[in-house]
């Protein structure tokens, strides 16, 4: 799993400790729970509920390119860049952008434990549609 540098050593760490308990075991042990939720606080569980409803799915172009489709709790589609550490969503904006209160919204958490744990849906686009997702003109 490639790794983000703007993420925290711990946070990484403990991507790969996810990573390689799920592959073994197929569930994520208590204390890695735990931490998780140290680490990320309240959209730690949030995010789970992301995986466990298996809200995310990784788009991919014929030329390579990449966006995360997450379904929120609401219902809504938030596109998530993980390459650019984005996600539209309010609490992405204000509670990491405002009031930098934590790295992450528990969309892009749940791009990363889906990562982690090799459970994200994969959907093909065609270039036409990623550059129309990319550049906000049309929905998919």
């Amino acid at each position: 799993m490639k790794m983000r540098s703007f993420l925290p050593a711990v946070a990484e760490q403990l991507f790969r400790d996810i990573q390689k308990a799920y592959q073994e075991t197929s569930q994520i042990p208590d204390d890695l729970l735990i931490a998780l939720k140290f680490v990320f606080g309240p959209c730690a569980l949030q995010a789970l509920d992301l995986v466990d409803q298996h809200s995310v799915t990784c788009l991919s172009s014929p030329s390579g390119r990449k966006a995360f489709q997450v379904m929120g709790g609401s219902g809504r589609l938030y596109t998530c860049f993980v390459s650019c550490h984005y996600c539209p969503c309010p609490a992405f904006a204000y509670t990491v952008l405002r009031r930098n209160e934590g790295p992450l919204c528990k969309h892009i958490l749940a791009v990363y434990l889906c990562q982690a744990m090799a459970v994200t849906q994969q959907e093909s686009v065609s270039d036409p549609q990623m550059s129309a997702l990319l550049s906000g003109t049309a929905p998919l």
